[in-house]
């Protein structure tokens, strides 16, 4: 990819961690750090990876996501508002009575939105039924990619769905794991330790691939590698840092669900502009 849209792609995160600090802020809760953490992920995939059309959500031959963090929602909805999916001013409405944009994403309401998700480790499994579901309808060119975050791998589920992703051979799944080792009661390596996240994935039998997940170029060479995967699944396991881009939040898992009052609103907002 050259460099012009690289800048563009690194324009489009600033404009996003604004984003997600401003509706939060304006919705008094949320998940910050979070969504933080995830943006350059998110950026790349809408800014320059997926197959999607906002004037056209629908589109038989799009790339489907799956926010299996879904309590991360703020970074979606950054990405869907920056790129046209709905005017960026109804972000201001996250959380409120009758507002689109939920606390976690809902298919039903948000254009965009491929499933509602919010039950940790799910969202993988979810990522499978879509893949079979195109290997049914004879589409062969579409991808889902599903976001994870580090934390959900507790959860059994998710790797009854590796197993399967690769069972089944699901060369059209891309799961990403954003590994910023804090979870909402403290590190992970504490709470639960998920262990060396990569070999887990290649034990299940998938290609695995690990990046700087705040590096654009890491990003966007890792998503090239895995269009030329082998035929089965493919892990980019991401490390990043929680509540990255705002001094005060990073690397500290009391912003994983608290919200920035007016001043700390104030204050990240300063460190973000252009």
């Amino acid at each position: 990819m050259s460099e012009p849209d690289v800048a563009h792609l690194a324009h489009l995160c600033q404009a996003m961690r604004r984003d997600i600090i401003e509706m939060t802020h304006a919705a008094g809760s949320g998940h910050p750090g979070g969504s933080l953490s995830a943006v350059e992920i998110v950026a790349t995939l809408y800014g320059a990876v997926m197959r999607h059309d906002p004037s056209d959500p629908k589109l038989s031959e799009r790339d489907r996501f799956v926010l299996s963090k879904g309590h991360a929602a703020p970074v979606l909805y950054a990405a869907l508002a920056e790129t046209g999916y709905f005017p960026r001013e109804e972000l201001a409405t996250l959380r409120k009575l009758g507002s689109r944009l939920q606390g976690h994403p809902d298919m039903r309401k948000t254009p965009g939105v491929e499933v509602s998700t919010g039950s940790l480790g799910q969202g993988l499994s979810l990522a499978n039924g879509l893949a079979l579901a195109l290997r049914l309808d004879g589409n062969a060119t579409s991808t889902v990619y599903c976001l994870m975050g580090d934390g959900e791998l507790q959860e059994g589920m998710v790797w009854e769905a590796a197993m399967a992703s690769a069972h089944y051979a699901l060369g059209n799944i891309v799961a990403i794991v954003d590994l910023n080792g804090l979870q909402i009661d403290g590190p992970t390596c504490e709470v639960m330790n998920v262990g060396n996240v990569p070999e887990k994935f290649a034990s299940f039998g998938w290609t695995v691939i690990t990046c700087d997940g705040h590096s654009l170029h890491e990003l966007l060479s890792a998503f090239e590698q895995a269009k030329h995967a082998s035929d089965g699944p493919t892990a980019i396991v991401a490390r990043t840092m929680k509540g990255r881009g705002v001094s005060f939040m990073e690397n500290l898992c009391d912003w994983h669900g608290k919200a920035p009052n007016a001043d700390e609103a104030a204050r990240a907002l300063a460190e973000l502009a252009d």
